[in-house]
């Protein structure tokens, strides 16, 4: 596999869970060029399932796109947090309810031609209430949709969150079960 060689390499900003970085590369032809680099804390995503077998989304405003979004619970993990911990934190965070168990189904790159983000998905079952105390700056809604619901969702565009749009096409491939048409009467 071809590599390249950093020439150089500048932070240009610093905020929160993230950084910027401008590096200038030699690529394995010997070319000169330059490549911004988003270098993001890893993060994680659940499918929480509660005991009826709906699917528990949040619905929160996206200031970057300046719209809200239909998406599975998700969060940084704080530096030192083990995966599974931040998993449980930000089911608790954002939906109110705690996982009995927690499964992990997958992990993926986020967005690697600019990005260091890496994501872990777990799947959560056995949910009782348990409230934490979320980031006030974050206006969040719970959303539970049947998961042929979440299938006509994505197929509709009223999902549009590719996390969560991987997270649910990956649990269907790992375990076999469709997210079918509600139409169908099947689950």
């Amino acid at each position: 596999m071809k590599t390249n060689r950093i020439l150089n390499t500048s932070k240009i900003f610093k905020g929160r869970g993230m950084s910027l970085r401008v590096d200038t590369i030699e690529t394995s032809s010997g070319r000169s060029t330059t490549r911004e680099i988003v270098e993001r804390q890893d993060a994680v995503v659940i499918l929480p399932v509660d005991r009826n077998g709906d699917v528990l989304l949040v619905r929160q405003y996206r200031y970057s796109i300046g719209r809200d979004l239909l998406e599975l619970p998700a969060g940084m993990i704080e530096p030192g947090e083990d995966p599974e911990e931040c998993a449980r934190r930000e089911l608790r965070e954002e939906t109110g309810y705690a996982p009995g168990k927690l499964e992990k189904l997958g992990s993926w790159f986020v967005a690697p031609g600019f990005c260091t983000e890496f994501m872990h998905f777990f799947m959560a079952s056995d949910l009782s209430p348990s409230r934490l105390i979320a980031d006030d700056t974050e206006d969040i809604e719970l959303i539970r949709l049947k998961f042929g619901d979440c299938l006509e969702s994505i197929k509709s565009g009223r999902i549009q969150d590719g996390k969560t749009i991987a997270g649910l096409l990956i649990y269907c491939c790992q375990t076999g079960r469709p997210i079918s048409s509600p139409s169908t009467g099947e689950d």
